[in-house]
């Protein structure tokens, strides 16, 4: 398929005044004169210009234009990747033939082996990069991070507030996790909070983060869809958002999420959602963006690409928990990383289906909790959703 009828070019004031050679914009490709050849890169950029799934955020269709005049302007971190701004996507006539529309362009990238960084719109548009993932058979894994947890709304209608409502409830079901991070409890009702924890999915509030800010890792490589509401930055750092959030991430604490998110080997797509440059101050909220993209290919060019578990990338220990149980849990130790991961068994019967997501993200505390006897928590929560 011709993806080039899908976009709209970048708008040339964005970069007509950028002489410096070493910035970012001097070393990727942008659909501009020409359409980038899209099947030559590693990385590809794309605007979303559609708000109307968030009738109180109007501005954020300007979102995308705004986040690259502060990301082309950086200095370069291109590496040896090679990336492309496919310019914005056109919306449909509908939001749900937007939808559609970024399901088919991200399902052409990711099949192809695209890392696709989405950037603009309303939260809403989740739901169309989750829809991309459907024709792969395989169970995939989801990172939210934003202080409200998105799950139900007045409307039945997919709009910001409800789109983890909707892929929930999406037929088929292909959905295998979602680890929502950086949640406050004063802004959800505890009947959304319970009925995560029913599913068995993760909610780590941000006072749980900044308690041990490395344990969040491991559950960000868990993903295979990452997806970041700026609402979850505190108002003092990221002005440009609707909720004012007085208590949330950092800056730096947010680009920090964007780097575990990057060198995830498993995630192949990302977006970054409600920001609204007409309330941003002096578009400083667009440059906290940037600098988490920056920070994005950052960790996808520090990736290590070795994730078949054989012996040569990976030590392995088998750990007996109990006394008098044959339980065994087997743990696996990147040679090159030195990141863990530990197996978890499944039914029989439910082999071909969770076949692959049997190995989970885990960390060293793990490993130390199972040689205690006991059976980590990590382990006891994917135990269940197997089952």
């Amino acid at each position: 398929m011709e993806l080039k009828i899908f976009f709209d070019k970048v708008n040339e004031e964005i970069y007509e005044n950028i002489n410096d050679e070493t910035s970012f914009f001097h070393h990727i490709s942008i659909n501009g004169t020409t359409f980038p050849d899209w099947q030559k890169s590693s990385i590809v950029i794309i605007g979303l210009e559609e708000e109307r799934g968030n009738l109180s955020n109007k501005g954020a269709a300007f979102a995308a234009d705004i986040i690259r005049k502060s990301l082309y302007r950086l200095k370069n971190n291109v590496g040896k990747s090679k990336i492309v701004d496919l310019g914005n996507l056109r919306i449909g006539a509908s939001l749900e033939d937007t939808l559609l529309r970024i399901k088919e362009v991200c399902e052409i990238l990711v099949e192809n082996g695209k890392f696709v960084i989405l950037l603009g719109g309303t939260n809403d548009l989740a739901y169309g990069q989750y829809l991309a993932y459907e024709k792969f058979e395989k169970m995939v894994s989801i990172v939210s991070i934003d202080a409200i947890i998105d799950l139900f709304s007045e409307s039945d209608s997919i709009n910001s507030q409800n789109f983890l409502q909707h892929i929930l409830t999406h037929e088929p079901n292909y959905l295998f996790h979602i680890t929502h991070l950086a949640s406050q409890s004063f802004l959800n009702a505890n009947s959304v909070q319970e009925t995560i924890e029913k599913l068995c999915f993760e909610n780590v509030r941000l006072g749980q983060i900044r308690e041990n800010f490395a344990e969040v890792e491991p559950l960000m490589r868990m993903a295979d869809i990452f997806t970041f509401d700026v609402g979850a930055i505190k108002k003092s750092d990221a002005p440009g958002n609707i909720v004012k959030n007085v208590f949330g991430l950092s800056a730096e604490e947010a680009c920090q999420l964007a780097w575990y998110a990057g060198l995830n080997d498993k995630l192949s797509s990302a977006s970054i959602f409600e920001y609204n440059p007409e309330i941003d101050v002096e578009s400083q909220t667009s440059f906290v963006i940037a600098t988490m993209v920056w920070y994005l290919i950052e960790g996808f060019n520090h990736r290590k690409g070795a994730l078949n578990f054989d012996d040569k990338h990976f030590i392995r220990y088998m750990v007996s928990i109990g006394k008098d149980s044959e339980e065994i849990i087997v743990f696996y130790k990147s040679r090159l990383s030195e990141k863990w991961w530990m197996e978890v068994p499944y039914p029989i019967d439910k082999k071909s289906k969770f076949e692959k997501v049997s190995l989970i993200p885990c960390d060293y505390s793990d490993y130390e909790t199972a040689l205690k006897g006991e059976l980590p928590d990590r382990w006891i929560l994917m135990h269940g959703k197997l089952l």
